[in-house]
């Protein structure tokens, strides 16, 4: 993490479903580029080139007509380049080596980078900040890589961000309703100890308790804010840091019946400060709903 003293060093690592030389494609191609970071980008690739990205999709995009110098180009090991970010020269050094073959035996790259600032960030929670704006964006490099589905490039202009997820599940939608009120149906697709008061105000918690930055943490809602049967649910989500200087956001579970068998599922977390914030909230919110769907289709609740 960012320290909170002299020159800031924030480290983001990832296992990626690639080799080290398609990786390094990925992150050093125009076109490429285009499909999972940025509107637009204008790259020279070589060692001192040019690299230029803009658009609503970069945090801090720099001014038009402003150019980065490339600071190491390492084809298949190593990518760094500059980047000017909230009024400082910062730099940003990626390094790949080959990882262990995923059980399929396909290749995988241990990327590791190095976000390299001068001095502190001036905003609120810099090294919340600079964690989550590269875990959404090599989040979206490895869905990227995994053939595009599920890329959510945000709007870092949107005034009030918000994250959307759907999916469409085979199930009636009042055993979807039940699945997402009955602890024990919880238990065996998000929750780890449910515990579901199902009224307004009532208490509602998957049982999540983890360590986090040396503090211990209960994660996940704490309580319903709004329920509507067979429809919807809404409920807070505090700040999954345990930071309690965080306003919580909400997530609201919207169902909506195709027919009498199909019910499509929509997950909307919203009430972010900033659109940074999302973290690697958008796969974790797909992923989620992919086990839903898996634990109804299967009737996997209806055997437990």
């Amino acid at each position: 993490m960012i320290r909170a003293e002299g020159p800031w060093a924030h480290t983001h690592k990832s296992v990626l479903p690639a080799t080290p030389g398609r990786v390094f494609a990925a992150l050093t191609t125009a076109r490429e580029l285009r499909r999972w970071f940025a509107e637009d980008v204008e790259i020279s690739a070589q060692n001192g080139g040019l690299v230029r990205f803009w658009g609503r999709h970069v945090y801090g995009a720099p001014p038009p007509g402003a150019h980065q110098r490339i600071t190491r180009f390492e084809p298949g090991r190593a990518f760094a380049f500059e980047w000017p970010f909230e009024g400082l020269a910062t730099e940003v050094v990626v390094t790949l080596e080959p990882g262990d073959a995923g059980e399929d035996g396909s290749p995988r790259t241990q990327l590791v980078l190095n976000h390299r600032f001068p001095a502190a960030l001036a905003v609120d929670h810099p090294g919340e900040l600079v964690d989550d704006l590269w875990r959404l964006t090599i989040g979206n490099l490895d869905a990227y890589l995994r053939g595009g589905e599920g890329i959510v490039l945000p709007d870092y202009s949107d005034p009030a961000p918000e994250i959307r997820a759907s999916i469409v599940i085979d199930a009636p939608r009042a055993r979807v309703y039940q699945a997402l009120l009955d602890p024990a149906a919880l238990n065996q697709w998000v929750a780890t100890a449910a515990v579901v008061e199902p009224r307004v105000g009532g208490r509602y918690a998957y049982g999540w308790d983890y360590r986090q930055d040396g503090k211990d943490v209960v994660g996940g809602p704490t309580r319903v804010l709004e329920l509507v049967e067979d429809e919807w649910l809404v409920t807070d989500w505090p700040d999954w840091r345990g930071d309690p200087t965080k306003r919580p956001t909400r997530v609201t579970w919207q169902l909506e019946s195709l027919s009498d068998q199909k019910t499509r599922v929509t997950v909307i977390h919203g009430t972010f400060p900033r659109v940074v914030d999302f973290g690697d909230y958008p796969f974790g919110w797909r992923s989620l709903l992919e086990q839903l769907k898996t634990l109804l289709e299967q009737d996997l609740f209806k055997k437990a």
